[in-house]
């Protein structure tokens, strides 16, 4: 027979194993239950949620060590029919060996040279709205807000772009249109992009903006000779609306119009990368979305596996998790018959009870994204203490925030402006979400555009400017995965921890989940280690 619920409750609390509904029936019905669950440490197994494909590779360390049939609960055995002839034997299936490498390249034991717990923590914020947010949602905030991403981006463009010359005033270039209407003397101007258009002909059209005048700009499509292949890819483009941009050109006879010869962007041409003194790693996921009934929470538990048992997790200091950990209430229309946890505040401690099965040497960092319980508008504040209470070793930052680990600095954005960015720009979609990170660095801002998809808060100083190059950059959002670099800054597009939702196969969208992305901070080696 096999043991009470009594006793099989008190061997699970003495080695700290927390069964699902679905395994405490089957641990019952075991006729050795003490003898099968002290296998857990040659499957690597210490403690946590004991899942099925534990639970499995246990009973087969069982079987092997009493060389008997198969020890399947008693309930089962006795059912059992009896077959005539067997033509192949009916067996316990064997537990499958993952390297968790899936075809990926094998990481270099000298590019994750550190355990992690052989350094010391360092962490040190930057930036972050949290305790900060001074604004009242006023015009006079609003145009406070605009001016300082004018000032602050149009020092970037003079000092990274190669204009002809120095950048002046709209008004006086008005008033001396005359003097720009020839290709040797050209006109140069910096401000904000208001309402671009194309033309019937394919060019591009938009109005520009600084604190004393407008100017409508045009910037053709060229044939032949003139061709010019970085004017060809911002018309395939477009231009957002509030892009802080330069431009050069020269006026028509009628001093209306601004014909563009060149564009200037504050992205400054290469990024030289810091590297850390030690070499641990920090790893990055995005949108678990706990609470919802897509959670995938056997990868997860899966990932908690891997973290104990790999000799490439010992070197994961750090955990950078990018917004959306929980799935929200009330976040969109029909969203209670998906949810597994109706409670908002039941969904944080469940996630905060995941997040205690991974390693004691594991430090994570979160940020709150647009399902989460903080204000909507950007930049948003982090958790209230209600909500952190419930977690240990976690350090909770604002979205987005900018940090330092052992002096490399990260970016770490949920990515919600990236709607904005697929909506605004035509090269950019949901199954490349990378383009949109590269043009937020090209325009060294995470959300241009005012009244799209994503709201902004109007604080004096804006929150959104990206005052310094990151080494490394990353989002979610999406629910994709890429990690790739671009001008020497490391791009990651964090993966979800949820499967596909209604809305997503209504779409046809196909997310990339269960990936876990590793940087070494000292030798920036990178790679992606997937548990789907």
């Amino acid at each position: 027979m096999g043991a009470s619920e009594k006793e099989m409750t008190a061997l699970l609390r003495q080695r700290g194993f927390l069964p699902s509904a679905s395994i405490r029936s089957r641990l019952l019905g075991l006729d050795d239950l003490e003898g099968v669950l002290n296998c857990s440490g040659e499957v690597g197994f210490e403690k946590g949620f004991l899942t099925n494909e534990i639970l499995e590779s246990m009973l087969q360390v069982w079987n092997q060590k009493n060389k008997s049939e198969p020890l399947l609960p008693t309930p089962a055995r006795e059912k059992t029919p009896t077959l005539g002839r067997t033509i192949a034997p009916i067996l316990a299936p064997e537990p499958l060996d993952l390297k968790f490498r899936n075809n990926l390249p094998d990481w270099n034991t000298a590019d994750f040279s550190e355990n992690a717990s052989d350094a010391p923590s360092d962490i040190l914020v930057h930036y972050d709205i949290t305790g900060n947010s001074i604004t009242e949602g006023k015009m006079a905030d609003i145009t406070s807000c605009f001016s300082d991403r004018l000032q602050s981006i149009r020092k970037m463009i003079i000092q990274n772009s190669n204009l002809p010359r120095t950048p002046t005033e709209i008004s006086r270039l008005h008033a001396e249109s005359s003097r720009y209407q020839g290709y040797e003397n050209k006109a140069v101007a910096i401000g904000l992009v208001n309402e671009p258009r194309y033309t019937k002909n394919g060019h591009l059209m938009w109005r520009l903006e600084d604190e004393t005048g407008e100017l409508t700009c045009l910037l053709t499509k060229r044939k032949g000779d003139d061709r010019d292949r970085a004017h060809e890819q911002i018309l395939e483009a477009g231009l957002m609306p509030d892009d802080v941009l330069g431009v050069s050109g020269t006026f028509s006879q009628t001093g209306d119009m601004f014909y563009v010869d060149d564009l200037h962007f504050p992205m400054q041409a290469s990024h030289q990368k810091t590297s850390a003194e030690h070499g641990v790693s920090v790893a990055f996921i995005s949108d678990i979305h706990v609470g919802s009934k897509t959670f995938l929470e056997a990868q997860w538990h899966k990932m908690v596996r891997w973290f104990h048992t790999d000799p490439l997790a010992k070197t994961i200091k750090y955990l950078i998790l990018s917004g959306d950990c929980v799935d929200g209430v009330g976040i969109y229309p029909g969203q209670d018959s998906e949810l597994s946890i109706p409670d908002l505040f039941g969904q944080y401690t469940e996630f905060a009870r995941l997040l205690e099965l991974l390693p004691d040497w594991v430090e994570c960092v979160m940020l709150p994204g647009n399902h989460d319980a903080v204000r909507p508008a950007e930049p948003q504040p982090t958790f209230e203490k209600d909500i952190q209470q419930d977690y240990n070793t976690t350090t909770f930052v604002g979205n987005p925030c900018d940090f330092s680990l052992h002096g490399v600095r990260l970016l770490s954005y949920h990515g919600k402006s990236i709607d904005d960015f697929v909506a605004g720009l035509r090269t950019v979609t949901y199954a490349d979400p990378v383009e949109a990170m590269r043009q937020m660095l090209r325009r060294r801002h995470l959300a241009p555009q005012w009244g799209g998809k994503t709201p902004l808060s109007p604080e004096p100083e804006d929150g959104l400017v990206i005052r310094q190059v990151p080494d490394i950059f990353v989002t979610g959002h999406v629910h994709g995965h890429a990690c790739v670099d671009f001008k020497g800054t490391t791009l990651i597009c964090s993966s979800t921890w949820q499967d596909q939702t209604s809305y997503q196969r209504m779409l046809g969208f196909q997310p990339k989940p269960c990936m876990l992305t590793i940087v070494n901070l000292k030798s920036h080696a990178t790679t992606s280690i997937p548990f789907a």
